[in-house]
């Protein structure tokens, strides 16, 4: 067992996620955000904590497993890319938009099936670009590995009403997107709570 200074005597459990696949920090805020999984495999947690303190600040569990997840730059939401391929035609998903504050939680898509979010970045407080996988691989051989990329502006996104993001919004240019090894992602997660795990261990908790 390694030292409690490199992680938690009983690894990430503490969390409360399963194994955590996804992390991602906001260092300007103290936030930490940690896709995991289910213990039964029906439904993939998603967390936010205080990066210092590992304190939880919120928590909701999307159908689909996670792929992306980014802090809105000004106001308290985290958005959320979901999705999988159904094994036959298409590549159904969620974007999930996540409200710190009041734990609402808002699935954007308007179509029954969505669209699997393999990325998201927020280029400022109005524009969230949204990398998708192909609505489905109908004769489309190279499905498994592109996708598509837009980019929604909305002027306010506490107010952005659920299913409310047409096709046309989601409309975009092809693009590459290979899938990474879930391996290499849940390696990638270990590695950005140990360091931290050490941070936090290093010093003083701070205030958010």
């Amino acid at each position: 067992m390694a030292a409690s200074n490199e992680h938690p005597p009983d690894g990430w459990a503490f969390l409360g996620v399963g194994d955590p696949s996804l992390v991602v920090h906001d260092e300007q805020r103290g936030l930490l955000a940690v896709a995991g999984t289910d213990a039964h495999g029906k439904a993939t947690p998603v967390a936010v904590y205080h990066s210092r303190s590992f304190v939880r600040r919120a928590l909701t569990r999307s159908c689909f497993p996670v792929h992306a997840l980014a802090f809105h730059p000004r106001r308290p939401l985290l958005a959320i890319g979901t999705g999988k391929y159904d094994g036959g035609y298409f590549f159904e998903g969620e974007l999930l938009l996540l409200h710190l504050k009041t734990g609402a939680v808002a699935s954007l898509i308007e179509n029954g099936f969505g669209r699997q979010v393999l990325g998201l970045e927020w280029l400022d407080e109005r524009s969230l670009r949204v990398l998708m996988a192909p609505p489905d691989d109908w004769r489309d051989e190279a499905a498994h590995e592109s996708g598509h990329v837009a980019v929604v502006d909305r002027a306010d996104w506490t107010t952005v009403p659920a299913r409310s993001l047409s096709g046309r919004d989601l409309a975009g240019p092809r693009t590459l997107a290979p899938r990474p090894e879930p391996r290499e992602a849940v390696q990638r997660a270990a590695a950005a709570l140990r360091s931290l795990w050490q941070a936090q261990r290093a010093g003083p908790s701070g205030d958010l």
